[in-house]
């Protein structure tokens, strides 16, 4: 018989069952069926975002700005229609908005060479300024001629609420891209060794942009389910921690910030193992800040495991080339 290899991903998910059944045993109510369900809804969100965020990590960079991407467009898509515009309109302004933010992301981080942590807090701000200014409302409920497409995050499919669905299929979408088409395997390519890509002709200005261009399309997807399940889009939520959650999972999950290594696999384990913890310290009615402390000693941990694991060679270390 063939020897289980002990990979980052496989751990992980041992922990998450660990956890989760030790939830199960010592944590009343953890088990409850309308718990399990409202944690899976949950992290649907955060595993959305952490595909999109997978993307551009596997290709050497980082996307601080994904939280703006998913509160302005889908936020503002709520407002306009609320406002009388019509969906026609709406739809595509609020997507050509976020396509328009993930090309200047990708332009100023692969044609004008600025660092992807600079170039996505700058921009990130930039995006959750604007929505300050154009926002009325600090929550914009969903409106009820936006109902034709609720269904991207209410109802459910087979017993899973639709968000989980959702999860789903940009999941395979993602696997797809990432490892049956051309572009996907560039990606893994500038992210192993990007002098070497360019060296062999790869097209990595390119590729580089259009690792932001997928990360805010994923972000406003993300946006619109969340803003569909819950009936309204929170604004202020670029204000949260939500983007650390999203490198927990990514770092927890396998998929080496040093680029060139990981898959959905490894978002899908990530995903897994930080709803858990986080369903587990709410219902052990955790201080939001106490929770904070602990998922920040968490992501320390992992990103000196991280380092340990997936060290950058001198001939492609580069001083925040991150």
């Amino acid at each position: 018989m063939k020897r289980v290899r002990a990979t980052q991903e496989t751990i992980v998910f041992a922990i998450f069952i660990a956890m989760a059944g030790g939830f199960a045993l010592f944590l009343p109510g953890f088990a409850r069926v309308d718990n399990l369900l409202t944690l899976v809804q949950n992290v649907a969100i955060l595993g959305i975002l952490g595909l999109g965020m997978a993307v551009v990590v596997i290709g050497r960079g980082i996307d601080i700005s994904m939280i703006a991407a998913l509160a302005v467009p889908s936020g503002l898509l709520l407002q306009m229609v609320a406002e009388g515009m019509p969906l026609a309109t709406a739809i595509p302004l609020a997507v050509g908005m976020a396509l328009l933010f993930g090309l200047m992301n990708g332009w100023l981080i692969a044609y004008a060479e600025v660092p992807s942590l600079f170039t996505t807090l700058a921009s990130g701000l930039f995006l959750a300024g604007l929505g300050q200014v154009l926002f009325t409302l600090e929550v914009v409920q969903w409106p009820v001629r936006l109902d034709p497409i609720a269904w991207f995050g209410r109802g459910s499919v087979a017993g899973l609420p639709t968000p989980v669905v959702m999860f789903g299929l940009t999941a395979a979408a993602v696997a797809i891209f990432l490892r049956r088409l051309r572009a996907g395997a560039f990606i893994y390519a500038i992210g192993d060794n990007p002098f070497a890509a360019r060296a062999t002709g790869l097209p990595t200005r390119p590729i580089v942009a259009l690792e932001y261009v997928i990360a805010a399309l994923i972000g406003v997807f993300a946006g619109i389910v969340m803003a569909a399940s819950v009936n309204s889009m929170p604004t202020r939520i670029y204000n949260s921690t939500l983007i650390y959650d999203v490198v927990l999972v990514i770092v927890l999950g396998g998929i080496g910030l040093s680029g060139g290594r990981g898959g959905v696999l490894n978002v899908v384990v990530g995903t897994l193992l930080i709803g858990t913890m986080l369903n587990g310290m709410t219902i052990m009615d955790i201080s939001y800040s106490v929770q904070n402390i602990i998922k920040g000693v968490v992501l320390l941990v992992a990103i000196v495991i991280d380092s340990i694991l997936n060290p950058r060679n001198e001939e492609t270390a580069q001083q925040g080339d991150i």
